[in-house]
């Protein structure tokens, strides 16, 4: 939750600036979250490797595990940092044709990207102290981290403490230095316990690595994420160009499916290392049993935080200065996520954590790829522009793939043949 806070924060603020503001937040977000999902995705690589090698005492492989995860992390950030830097504005031009909404998309992104890189090395010490069952520790850096971006926007967005009002700039530095306060953070938290992590001798001896078996892991969450990602900017595109006020209502509803997501996903983290590490010393049904737990855990909750969305959604428009047609299409959109949320969430805890804990991860690509590509998109362009529906329907008839996703994730959840044990290099 509090890492989801730092988009949170930037559109509750922003969105005392009006729906342009809010809308070239919300385009320029989604593109930068395409690095964030390429970095989760390599946080889950390292992962399902770090959880299983600790089940099997192997600390030689934990080390190797990180660093080179942490490594292609890093090359990539560069990538798409640069990528921001050089076109910003080339990239927000295929997400909306208003010109005021492409300008404030692209100073934000060319902005917000610096953010890259300490999110990379954040993620992957996460992964790290979240496997050995310490994840007090990077809660502390990223409680700090959102303190800081809390205080940051508060001031640079409406020029407080003799700062000039930096608008939507001041929210994507404050972003920036709030993750660097977290990455800070967590390298001094990982500099102080180092001695008592698994983490063997220093050096990295790449050679030995099961470089094979890693990239038979990784290629399939790469592919997943991106793709999956790539679905989502489709989407994001598309609210762009039904209008500045279906993107700003949309845009809106962020903030609480972030924070349902956030506080629900460490299920899902959970939901990794626990089997992973069952797997990892060869105890299937206990990981079996452990997933069966956490699956409960996950609808129960999604069931609950589905109720509290639509009972609190007349309140959380009043927040932002938008027009009342704004604040109806969000309490809409927002009645139709509360829906869907119950099996994103089982989809989140399945696919983003049980069925790739066995490193199978060949079938969350497939199930990803299919119901995004198969089932969501076709149904987002259908409804939005042949049917030429309003936003909140093109919303739930493309979130119907959520569904999809779910009955084929739990069949192969039953069959059992994502439950495989790591080999060493």
């Amino acid at each position: 939750m509090l890492q989801s806070s730092f988009s949170i924060v930037d559109q509750l603020m922003i969105g005392r600036l009006g729906s342009v503001s809010v809308a070239g937040v919300g385009l320029a977000s989604k593109f930068a979250g395409i690095y964030g999902v390429i970095a989760s995705a390599m946080g889950a690589v390292a992962g399902i490797m770090i959880s299983q090698y600790i089940g099997q005492k192997n600390d030689g492989e934990v080390r190797r595990s990180l660093a080179v995860n942490l490594l292609l992390a890093l090359a990539i950030g560069v990538l798409v940092t640069l990528v921001c830097l050089l076109c910003p504005r080339q990239i927000m031009g295929l997400y909306t044709r208003d010109a005021q909404t492409l300008s404030a998309a692209a100073d934000y992104l060319r902005i917000v990207c610096a953010a890259s890189l300490p999110l990379a090395c954040a993620t992957l010490l996460t992964t790290l102290f979240r496997c050995i069952e310490k994840a007090r520790w990077p809660l502390c850096a990223s409680i700090a981290a959102a303190l800081v971006n809390t205080a940051l926007n508060y001031v640079l967005i409406f020029g407080k403490l003799g700062m000039p009002a930096l608008g939507m700039r001041g929210a994507a530095i404050a972003t920036v230095i709030a993750q660097l306060v977290n990455m800070l953070t967590m390298l001094v938290i990982f500099a102080l316990h180092r001695r008592s992590l698994p983490l063997a001798r220093p050096t990295v001896r790449l050679p030995k690595f099961n470089w094979k078996q890693y990239g038979a892991i990784l290629l399939p969450m790469l592919v997943c994420e991106v793709v999956w990602s790539l679905g989502e900017n489709v989407y994001a595109a598309v609210y762009g160009h039904l209008g500045t006020d279906a993107c700003a209502a949309m845009t809106l509803t962020n903030p609480v499916q972030g924070l349902m997501i956030g506080a629900l996903c460490g299920l899902s983290q959970a939901a990794g290392v626990l089997v992973g590490k069952r797997l990892g010393e060869n105890r299937p049904d206990l990981a079996y049993a452990h997933a069966k737990r956490l699956m409960v855990y996950g609808f129960a909750g999604a069931l609950a935080l589905s109720v509290l969305i639509v009972s609190c959604s007349g309140a959380y428009v009043r927040l932002y200065n938008v027009t009342d047609e704004v604040r109806a299409l969000t309490r809409q959109i927002l009645f139709a996520y509360a829906l869907v949320a119950p099996f994103k969430i089982q989809n989140m805890i399945l696919g983003g954590g049980i069925l790739r804990s066995g490193g199978r991860t060949q079938y969350v690509m497939v199930i990803d790829m299919a119901g995004t590509w198969v089932f969501g998109v076709p149904l987002a362009l259908l409804s939005a522009f042949v049917l030429k529906l309003p936003i909140p329907c093109v919303y739930f008839i493309l979130s119907l793939e959520e569904c999809v996703r779910f009955a084929i994730s739990l069949a192969i959840f039953k069959s059992r043949r994502w439950m495989t044990m790591l080999r060493a290099g």
